[in-house]
């Protein structure tokens, strides 16, 4: 009977253990197979990582990117991170039910993932980031209640976001950032107590942020920036984070105000609102949060004062409330910010008496970016504690905040500076020759100011120099040909100054130069030659100048050029046949230049050129039919009396019905008071001329024509003719014009705010001295030089005095008042006409008087003498 028992028992402890064992070698096959079946659904694996080391020859557990528990021997982690595999997921991954951690981020996987990952319920790390998958987040996921990291950002999931990843009780970090995501946030997420961070930025997320209490006690990091997520910032959502540290919602279409829950986030570190439609004052309680480190709030519609509590945040690394209505004085103890690395304060409407927030700003001694351009600052200088500012200093922007003065050379202390932006202002004198020993300077802007003088040679010191932008100043002499040795040069804006000689050969050196502004300056002799070393150009401008001789032909060679103008110089030959191997070309004006010969009918082969200009010059022949030609109206090729254009039409054929506007009759009384007395600016030979205020605020002047005089109607035509033909700064511009019938014609001219040089000269109030003086008259010269020689048809004023030279706030002289101009044919070699002007005029320097003046006497430099004429400035 023992016998008997013994074997019994034997035989179920045998019967037991063989398919224990047997499971075992079964279950650790599955994983096998599981993993080779990954394997063949990778189509590339650069690294040939699964190609040598996954082999059934091998055990699983010592295969690369495998790990397997102790105890089981089962697989519980796979990572693959970064080995740029391609391919797809198999189902079968799983099957590996002890599966921990799931890692393939930084690959190329693509398509969906498979529900049967929905059996991996031991799984704790899920990482499928950065990679191509696709279709919705699954809503199986919810089930994996032992999730503890989520990543699926830098993928291409669409669809909303479950709402069963709530029912993740666990989970740490939610990352769903870069993906296509679209729909509202699900409140269910702010029910996970275990939160810590949570990132949804850059989806097209919508709706408004979840309201409600939310007790999530170890949440540290919300990011919903780059969504499409509106309304308000719900006003308790800050009353249960006490751990928040960082708070993302930039670039959103949020509004309302910064609720004041969220200054009970004493461990707050970032915040960043930018770009949204919030409003409101930023609250003082802003102090308040002590670990602040980070503030992002531009781009908003913020207003009031910076709270001077600002200064409490002795943290603070970086601060940027730009682009937005704030006012009030720039706070001056900012330099209490010893840690402040970037200060952004640009475009708002802050002043600040003599900069004297700069003083404190010294204090900040690890300072790398300052910005405060285009600011109501009252008009001051400079100071020249500039230099004082931290050697670390990268970035100093003060561009339009109505700075005078000159730049103070101590600016050549600042010895670590990458960019300098001061265009915009009021800035006269000279640019410091310090500037040469700023190495690390990679942009210098400083246009549209009054500067002086010669560009310094200690500019060509700065071999790191990428970008240099001059262009509206009163900058002359030669352009410097030490230029060529600035290698690093990319653009290059040197236009309206007043610069003379010839373009240096050594400028050609620069051969990653992508744009190059010379227009509007005195620039004379040939191109160069070899222009055809800029290869990498794509704007090339030189208009409005003297230059002489053919169009190099290795302008042909510019192959990336999009932009090329040579209007208004003295360019003789033809048309390069060439210019049809420049297909990137998009705007074309060799307009007002003595060019002969044909338009080359190889151009209708630039497929982008989109503008194209060739008037008043001495073209012939035919103009070639189809490509872009067939949209080119009439006002491209006038001025060419032998060319054919019959079948071409005019501009205002070409706009579309609706677009084209001229101002009505009803406009323009509204704007002028009904044409009020108390608007006339001056009173014409055959025309008033009134101050007018557009709804859009823009001012204007109303040149209304008196139609009861004889010659009115005449003048009003030529006067059309003229203004509308002719362009240059120094000729008054015409913005439209309005025409009754015959009952009321008037131009909208350009409003000039400093009024006429009569007014100017004969004032007891008003002053000029004699570089103003001397100013005027070279503009009135230019004005001249340019209607005798910059036209195919020559223009004579006949009425040029005081009363007709108008000044802009600038105090740049602007010729106006075409009404009886003459027109000069070709074919005439000299016209003599009796005195056409203004009847009783008499110059200043009458000798009957005794008063002193100035005289400029500008005489026609070419073969045919058209007229002279003399400027009279009274001293």
């Amino acid at each position: 009977m023992g016998n008997t028992f013994l074997s019994f028992a034997l035989l179920i402890i045998f019967h037991f253990s063989m398919p224990t064992s047997s499971m075992k070698l079964t279950t650790i096959l599955t994983d096998q197979s599981a993993l080779l079946a990954l394997k063949d659904h990778v189509i590339h694996d650069p690294e040939n990582v699964l190609t040598t080391n996954w082999s059934a020859s091998a055990p699983v557990c010592n295969w690369f990117g495998v790990s397997c528990g102790s105890r089981h021997r089962r697989v519980t982690a796979l990572d693959l991170t970064g080995l740029g595999l391609v391919g797809t997921l198999p189902p079968h991954l799983g099957n590996l039910s002890f599966l921990s951690l799931l890692y393939i981020t930084n690959n190329s996987f693509y398509g969906r993932l498979p529900a049967q990952f929905s059996n991996l319920h031991r799984l704790k790390y899920l990482s499928f980031g950065n990679n191509n998958f696709g279709g919705e987040v699954p809503s199986w996921l919810g089930s994996l209640t032992e999730l503890r990291r989520l990543f699926l950002y830098q993928n291409n999931f669409k669809g909303v976001i479950p709402f069963s990843l709530g029912y993740l009780s666990k989970l740490e970090f939610l990352t769903l950032f870069e993906n296509q995501i679209s729909g509202s946030i699900p409140s269910s997420i702010f029910n996970i107590s275990t939160l810590q961070n949570i990132y949804l930025s850059y989806n097209k997320l919508s709706g408004s942020i979840p309201s409600g209490p939310h007790d999530l006690l170890s949440l540290e990091l919300i990011d919903f920036s780059s969504n499409n997520l509106s309304g308000h910032i719900p006003k308790d959502m800050f009353d249960y984070l006490p751990n928040l540290k960082e708070l993302y919602l930039s670039v959103n279409l949020l509004s309302g105000r910064i609720p004041a829950s969220l200054f009970k986030c004493k461990e707050l570190q970032m915040i960043s609102l930018a770009y949204n439609k919030m409003e409101g004052s930023l609250p003082i309680e802003i102090g308040n949060l002590s670990m602040l480190q980070y503030i992002y709030i531009g781009r908003n519609h913020f207003e009031g004062k910076i709270p001077k509590q600002i200064v409490n945040l002795t943290l603070l690394v970086d601060f940027d409330c730009s682009n937005s209505n704030f006012t009030g004085s720039i706070p001056d103890n900012l330099g209490n910010l010893r840690n402040l690395k970037i200060l952004t304060l640009a475009n708002n409407s802050l002043t600040s008496s003599r900069m004297s927030f700069l003083f404190s700003l010294t204090n900040c001694r690890v300072l790398e970016n300052l910005l405060f351009g285009i600011n109501s600052f009252i008009s001051g200088e400079l100071p020249r504690v500039v230099g004082n500012l931290s050697s670390s200093l990268e970035e100093f922007s003060a561009s339009a905040c109505n700075i005078r003065g000159s730049i103070p050379s101590e600016i050549g202390n600042l010895s670590h500076l990458i960019n300098l932006e001061l265009g915009g202002n009021k800035l006269i004198g000279q640019i410091p020759t310090t500037v040469g020993g700023l190495e690390e300077w990679q942009s210098l802007s400083l246009e549209d100011n009054k500067l002086e003088g010669s560009i310094p040679p200690e500019l060509c010191h700065l071999n790191k120099l990428a970008f240099l932008f001059l262009t509206n100043n009163k900058l002359s002499g030669p352009i410097p040909a030490c230029f060529g040795d600035l290698t690093s040069l990319r653009q290059l804006f040197l236009d309206s100054n007043m610069f003379s000689s010839s373009i240096p050969s050594t400028l050609t050196k620069l051969n990653y130069l992508l744009i190059l502004y010379l227009s509007s300056n005195s620039l004379s002799g040939p191109l160069p030659i070899d222009i055809g070393k800029w290869q990498v150009l794509t704007s090339l401008d030189l208009s409005n100048n003297q230059f002489s001789g053919d169009i190099p032909t290795g302008v042909a060679d510019l192959k990336d050029l999009t932009h090329f103008s040579l209007s208004n110089n003295r360019i003789m030959g033809s048309i390069l046949e060439s210019f049809d191997e420049l297909l990137s070309l998009e705007f074309l004006d060799l307009s007002r230049n003595n060019l002969s010969g044909e338009i080359p009918k190889s151009l209708v082969k630039l497929r982008y050129l989109k503008y194209f200009n060739v008037s008043f010059n001495r073209l012939e022949g035919e103009i070639p039919d189809g490509g872009s030609f067939e949209n080119y109206t009439i006002e491209s090729f006038k001025g060419n009396e032998a060319l054919r254009k019959d079948k071409l039409p005019t501009q205002e054929d070409m706009i579309p019905l609706g677009t084209w506007r001229r101002f009505s009759y009803h406009e323009l009384r509204q704007a002028t008071d009904g044409f009020n007395d108390s608007r006339l600016l001056g009173n014409g030979s055959y025309g008033l001329v009134f101050q007018g205020n557009l709804q859009d605020g823009t001012v204007i002047a109303v040149k209304v024509f008196k139609l009861e005089l004889e010659g009115a109607f005449k003048s009003f035509d030529v006067e059309c003719d003229v203004l509308c033909n002719t362009r240059h700064r120094n000729l008054v511009k015409v913005i439209s014009s309005c025409s009754n019938d015959l009952n009321f014609k008037a131009l909208v001219l350009e409003f000039m705010p400093s009024g006429s040089l009569d007014k100017w000269l004969y004032s007891n109030n008003q002053y000029l001295d004699i570089l103003q003086r001397l100013n005027i008259m070279i503009d009135v010269a230019s004005a001249l030089e340019y209607l005798h020689h910059g036209n195919a048809t020559p223009v004579v004023h006949c009425d040029l005095k005081p009363n007709n030279v108008l000044l802009d706030e600038d105090m740049v002289a602007h010729l106006s008042d075409f009404g009886i101009v003459k027109l000069l044919r070709e074919e005439v070699s000299m016209i003599q006409t009796m005195t056409m002007a203004t009847f009783g005029y008499m110059a200043p320097g009458d000798t009957s008087n005794q008063t002193p003046c100035l005289f400029f006497h500008f005489q026609c430099k070419r073969s045919m003498c058209i007229t002279k004429g003399i400027i009279y400035v009274k001293i």
